[in-house]
């Protein structure tokens, strides 16, 4: 693999990677953020939540508080996309009465 150096190179590792796996690169049009605000909405929340608020010495830190932050962030933080509840109580609802674990009464 080829090296590249500066700030302005840091993305080529990945989309040779892609290349060289079948993996499609979809870019948003650059002055265009609203094409992509789901996960600059996450990061942001992510930014502010974990990194900007630990100060971790090792990746082993940040990653314990990555962990202890997901499980709050989609098991008990409610989110108003979803009707002010957590993504893991909004999600696994089931679509038909079958699928409920809930016996219905005749």
């Amino acid at each position: 693999m080829a090296r590249y150096y500066g700030p302005e190179f840091t993305a080529q590792p990945l989309v040779d990677w892609c290349a060289e796996h079948g993996v499609a690169m979809h870019y948003i049009q650059p002055g265009k953020p609203d094409q992509n605000a789901y996960i600059e909405r996450f990061n942001r929340t992510y930014r502010t939540d974990v990194l900007n608020a630990h100060l971790s010495e090792s990746i082993g830190e940040l990653r314990a508080a990555t962990d202890a932050w997901l499980r709050i962030y989609n098991s008990e933080r409610p989110h108003d996309s979803l009707g002010r509840v957590p993504p893991l109580t909004f999600l696994p609802r089931p679509t038909t009465a079958g699928e409920s674990p809930i016996e219905l009464s005749a």
